[in-house]
């Protein structure tokens, strides 16, 4: 493993040979970009650095309540400029996956916020579940939701229990705010479980499903892309399970202490998004 210190200095073997090579990279977002509504250094920089190389990029996030355009938008509040299809949602990552799993027609029961429901039908031909109790229902499909009530876990588990598919976002147990944490998808998700008796299938990091989507939109090999997050148990070990090489920026949740401890290590650690750029492009 390679690490660069805040002063720019090297140590362990020289990060840039496996960097250099890369031919896509996916980033995590808050921690890695941007802390709430700050960009940390060097994003654009980054952005253009990869840009002018050829190396095509990710923006990936568990979020289901915002959709690409959403995030565009706020990206461009920070002064950093990425493209509608330069973001991967849980969510556009969830419509992916269905759409090879179900007929192109399929009815699908959203619970979660209403962009949830708005990434998974928009550019496709999926039907929004109704209100009669003996409809079909292919797939339940659960992201954060912050009007969840009983009615809605009642109609999921009944669907649940005649056929559907289970299927959840991601299952983070709680969401980071400006203000501290608050409950996560895999609280209702975990309500729904409980109630069902199924287990979901998870797109959502730590999952390698929606790495693997990502990599498919790249159109490169797992071993041809870079994971850049900054939590050891969800980006470093969906990315290592997926088979991409992975970086850890020093700039979010996991620490260098944590490395001790961490299930999987990454291929290599950053302190910040200007250490990393020159590890893409300097000499060396």
């Amino acid at each position: 493993m390679s690490d660069r210190t805040a002063s720019g200095s090297t140590t362990g073997d020289s990060p840039a040979g496996g960097l250099k090579n890369a031919r896509a990279f996916i980033f995590d977002m808050d921690g890695v970009l941007y802390r709430g509504k700050t960009p940390l250094p060097g994003v654009q920089t980054l952005f253009d650095a990869l840009t002018i190389r050829g190396i095509r990029f990710l923006l990936a996030t568990n979020n289901s309540m915002a959709t690409p355009a959403a995030y565009v938008i706020r990206m461009a509040e920070m002064g950093v400029t990425v493209a509608e299809n330069d973001i991967q949602t849980s969510a556009t990552a969830t419509r992916d996956y269905l759409r090879d799993l179900l007929p192109p027609d399929a009815t699908i029961l959203i619970v979660g916020m209403p962009a949830l429901g708005e990434q998974i039908f928009t550019g496709t031909a999926f039907r929004p579940a109704g209100d009669d109790p003996t409809e079909t229902i292919d797939a339940v499909v659960v992201g954060l939701d912050l009007a969840f009530t009983y009615d809605k876990l009642f109609r999921a588990t009944r669907a649940i229990h005649q056929g559907a598919r289970f299927v959840a976002t991601n299952a983070d147990a709680t969401l980071p705010t400006e203000t501290g944490f608050q409950p996560g998808a895999g609280s209702i998700v975990a309500a729904i479980a409980t109630a069902s008796g199924a287990t979901p299938t998870v797109v959502g990091k730590p999952e390698t499903l929606m790495m693997m989507k990502g990599i498919q939109q790249l159109g490169v090999d797992p071993s041809d892309a870079v994971m850049v997050g900054d939590r050891l148990d969800t980006d470093i070990l969906s990315g290592h399970n997926a088979g991409l090489n992975t970086v850890l920026v020093l700039t979010g949740v996991s620490q260098r202490a944590d490395l001790d401890r961490a299930a999987v290590l990454p291929d290599y650690v950053f302190t910040d998004l200007p250490a990393l750029t020159q590890a893409i492009v300097g000499d060396g």
